[in-house]
Protein backbone atom coordinates (compact mmCIF):
# COMPACT_ATOMS: atom_id res chain seq x y z
CA UNK A 1 0.00 0.00 0.00
CA UNK A 2 2.81 2.39 0.83
CA UNK A 3 4.36 1.71 -2.58
CA UNK A 4 1.05 2.33 -4.36
CA UNK A 5 0.48 5.52 -2.39
CA UNK A 6 3.95 6.77 -3.31
CA UNK A 7 3.31 5.98 -6.99
CA UNK A 8 -0.08 7.74 -6.87
CA UNK A 9 1.45 10.79 -5.20
CA UNK A 10 4.19 10.90 -7.82
CA UNK A 11 1.64 10.72 -10.63
CA UNK A 12 -0.35 13.58 -9.09
CA UNK A 13 2.80 15.71 -8.88
CA UNK A 14 3.63 14.95 -12.51
CA UNK A 15 0.07 15.75 -13.60
CA UNK A 16 -0.01 19.09 -11.78
CA UNK A 17 3.46 19.95 -13.12
CA UNK A 18 2.38 19.17 -16.68
CA UNK A 19 -0.82 21.19 -16.20
CA UNK A 20 1.16 24.16 -14.90
CA UNK A 21 3.66 24.00 -17.75
CA UNK A 22 0.84 23.88 -20.28
CA UNK A 23 -0.41 27.24 -19.01
CA UNK A 24 2.90 29.01 -18.56
CA UNK A 25 3.36 29.76 -22.24
CA UNK A 26 6.54 29.66 -24.26
CA UNK A 27 9.60 31.81 -23.78
CA UNK A 28 9.38 35.49 -24.66
CA UNK A 29 10.52 36.33 -28.19
CA UNK A 30 11.83 39.86 -28.69
CA UNK A 31 10.68 41.46 -31.96
CA UNK A 32 11.97 44.96 -31.19
CA UNK A 33 14.92 45.64 -28.90
CA UNK A 34 16.02 49.26 -29.03
CA UNK A 35 17.08 49.94 -32.62
CA UNK A 36 17.07 46.24 -33.53
CA UNK A 37 14.15 44.37 -35.06
CA UNK A 38 13.07 45.94 -38.34
CA UNK A 39 14.03 42.69 -40.07
CA UNK A 40 11.22 40.92 -38.18
CA UNK A 41 8.56 42.91 -40.05
CA UNK A 42 7.27 43.68 -43.53
CA UNK A 43 6.53 47.33 -44.27
CA UNK A 44 3.07 48.20 -45.56
CA UNK A 45 2.24 51.83 -46.45
CA UNK A 46 4.47 54.90 -46.63
CA UNK A 47 5.40 55.50 -42.97
CA UNK A 48 9.11 56.34 -42.60
CA UNK A 49 10.02 53.56 -40.16
CA UNK A 50 13.66 53.66 -39.10
CA UNK A 51 16.04 52.84 -36.26
CA UNK A 52 16.84 56.00 -34.32
CA UNK A 53 17.67 57.08 -30.78
CA UNK A 54 17.39 53.64 -29.24
CA UNK A 55 14.01 52.79 -30.76
CA UNK A 56 12.09 52.00 -33.96
CA UNK A 57 10.52 55.30 -34.98
CA UNK A 58 7.97 56.71 -37.45
CA UNK A 59 6.92 60.35 -37.74
CA UNK A 60 6.06 60.99 -41.40
CA UNK A 61 3.77 59.54 -44.01
CA UNK A 62 0.06 59.11 -44.65
CA UNK A 63 0.14 55.90 -42.65
CA UNK A 64 1.75 52.51 -42.57
CA UNK A 65 2.34 49.38 -40.53
CA UNK A 66 5.17 47.10 -39.59
CA UNK A 67 3.57 43.68 -40.08
CA UNK A 68 5.22 40.75 -38.30
CA UNK A 69 6.58 37.95 -40.45
CA UNK A 70 5.24 35.48 -37.90
CA UNK A 71 1.57 34.62 -37.36
CA UNK A 72 0.08 34.21 -33.88
CA UNK A 73 -3.08 32.70 -32.39
CA UNK A 74 -2.90 32.65 -28.59
CA UNK A 75 -0.28 34.92 -27.07
CA UNK A 76 0.81 37.69 -24.75
CA UNK A 77 2.49 40.91 -25.89
CA UNK A 78 4.51 43.34 -23.81
CA UNK A 79 5.51 46.55 -25.61
CA UNK A 80 7.21 49.77 -24.56
CA UNK A 81 6.30 52.82 -26.64
CA UNK A 82 6.48 56.58 -26.59
CA UNK A 83 3.69 58.60 -28.16
CA UNK A 84 3.09 62.28 -28.77
CA UNK A 85 -0.21 63.82 -27.66
CA UNK A 86 -1.34 63.76 -31.32
CA UNK A 87 0.02 60.31 -32.23
CA UNK A 88 -2.25 57.77 -33.90
CA UNK A 89 -0.69 54.38 -33.27
CA UNK A 90 -1.28 51.04 -31.63
CA UNK A 91 -0.92 47.34 -32.27
CA UNK A 92 -3.10 45.29 -34.60
CA UNK A 93 -3.44 41.66 -33.59
CA UNK A 94 -4.62 38.58 -35.51
CA UNK A 95 -4.53 40.42 -38.81
CA UNK A 96 -6.56 38.34 -41.28
CA UNK A 97 -5.09 40.13 -44.34
CA UNK A 98 -1.40 41.07 -43.87
CA UNK A 99 -1.47 43.20 -47.03
CA UNK A 100 -4.38 45.33 -45.84
CA UNK A 101 -4.29 45.69 -42.08
CA UNK A 102 -7.00 47.75 -40.44
CA UNK A 103 -9.75 47.77 -37.82
CA UNK A 104 -12.02 45.73 -40.12
CA UNK A 105 -9.45 42.97 -40.71
CA UNK A 106 -7.85 42.75 -37.25
CA UNK A 107 -8.28 43.78 -33.64
CA UNK A 108 -6.84 47.29 -33.30
CA UNK A 109 -5.49 47.97 -29.82
CA UNK A 110 -5.49 51.75 -29.99
CA UNK A 111 -2.99 54.38 -28.88
CA UNK A 112 -4.66 57.61 -29.95
CA UNK A 113 -5.43 60.20 -27.26
CA UNK A 114 -7.07 62.57 -29.77
CA UNK A 115 -9.21 60.00 -31.60
CA UNK A 116 -12.28 61.45 -33.29
CA UNK A 117 -14.18 58.68 -31.50
CA UNK A 118 -13.20 59.14 -27.87
CA UNK A 119 -14.96 55.92 -26.89
CA UNK A 120 -12.35 54.20 -29.06
CA UNK A 121 -9.37 56.28 -27.93
CA UNK A 122 -6.23 55.04 -26.17
CA UNK A 123 -6.65 51.67 -24.49
CA UNK A 124 -9.66 50.53 -26.49
CA UNK A 125 -10.06 47.85 -29.14
CA UNK A 126 -11.51 49.82 -32.05
CA UNK A 127 -15.06 48.75 -33.02
CA UNK A 128 -15.07 46.02 -30.36
CA UNK A 129 -14.33 47.27 -26.82
CA UNK A 130 -14.90 50.91 -25.93
CA UNK A 131 -13.87 53.11 -23.02
CA UNK A 132 -15.92 55.67 -21.08
CA UNK A 133 -16.10 59.24 -22.36
CA UNK A 134 -14.21 61.39 -21.56
CA UNK A 135 -11.46 58.89 -22.30
CA UNK A 136 -9.67 58.00 -19.04
CA UNK A 137 -6.40 56.65 -20.50
CA UNK A 138 -3.65 58.84 -21.94
CA UNK A 139 -0.34 57.84 -23.55
CA UNK A 140 0.90 61.16 -24.93
CA UNK A 141 4.21 62.68 -23.91
CA UNK A 142 5.65 59.68 -22.05
CA UNK A 143 6.92 56.15 -22.27
CA UNK A 144 4.19 53.55 -21.79
CA UNK A 145 3.93 49.80 -21.30
CA UNK A 146 1.18 48.19 -23.37
CA UNK A 147 0.23 44.60 -22.53
CA UNK A 148 -2.08 42.39 -24.58
CA UNK A 149 -3.44 38.98 -23.60
CA UNK A 150 -5.28 37.00 -26.27
CA UNK A 151 -6.33 33.39 -25.80
CA UNK A 152 -9.20 31.97 -27.80
CA UNK A 153 -12.00 34.51 -27.67
CA UNK A 154 -10.70 36.16 -24.49
CA UNK A 155 -8.69 39.38 -24.73
CA UNK A 156 -7.47 41.79 -22.05
CA UNK A 157 -5.56 45.05 -22.57
CA UNK A 158 -3.43 46.81 -19.98
CA UNK A 159 -1.79 50.22 -20.24
CA UNK A 160 0.85 51.00 -17.62
CA UNK A 161 -0.42 48.17 -15.44
CA UNK A 162 -4.09 49.18 -15.54
CA UNK A 163 -6.73 47.10 -17.34
CA UNK A 164 -8.36 49.29 -19.98
CA UNK A 165 -10.73 46.81 -21.65
CA UNK A 166 -11.57 43.12 -21.73
CA UNK A 167 -13.31 41.44 -24.64
CA UNK A 168 -14.82 38.12 -25.60
CA UNK A 169 -15.10 37.83 -29.39
CA UNK A 170 -14.31 35.37 -32.16
CA UNK A 171 -14.08 37.59 -35.25
CA UNK A 172 -10.35 37.01 -35.86
CA UNK A 173 -8.68 33.76 -34.83
CA UNK A 174 -5.04 34.20 -35.83
CA UNK A 175 -2.63 36.22 -37.94
CA UNK A 176 0.35 38.57 -37.76
CA UNK A 177 0.60 41.52 -35.40
CA UNK A 178 1.32 45.01 -36.75
CA UNK A 179 2.79 48.17 -35.27
CA UNK A 180 0.83 51.14 -36.54
CA UNK A 181 1.68 54.65 -37.65
CA UNK A 182 -1.70 56.11 -38.62
CA UNK A 183 -2.88 59.40 -40.04
CA UNK A 184 -3.83 62.26 -37.74
CA UNK A 185 -7.17 64.00 -37.39
CA UNK A 186 -8.76 65.05 -40.70
CA UNK A 187 -5.80 63.66 -42.66
CA UNK A 188 -3.18 65.70 -40.80
CA UNK A 189 0.23 64.22 -40.00
CA UNK A 190 0.23 62.03 -36.92
CA UNK A 191 2.61 62.75 -34.08
CA UNK A 192 5.64 60.44 -33.79
CA UNK A 193 5.66 56.99 -32.26
CA UNK A 194 8.70 55.18 -30.87
CA UNK A 195 8.85 51.47 -30.05
CA UNK A 196 11.85 50.47 -27.93
CA UNK A 197 10.74 47.00 -26.86
CA UNK A 198 8.18 44.58 -28.29
CA UNK A 199 8.04 41.04 -26.93
CA UNK A 200 5.61 38.20 -27.60
CA UNK A 201 5.14 34.71 -26.29
CA UNK A 202 2.69 32.06 -27.38
CA UNK A 203 0.26 30.48 -24.93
Amino acid sequence: MKHLSAVAAALIVVAFTAFGCAHMGSEWVTLVDGEKGLENFNRIGDANWRAEGGAIVADKGKGGNLVSKGSYKDFEIRAELWADHHTNSGIYIRASNPQSVGSTTAYEVNINDQSARQDFATGSIVNFASNPVPAPFKAGGKWNVLEIYAKGQEMTIKLNGQVTVSLRDGSFASGPIALQYGSGLKGAMSGPVKWRKVQIRTL
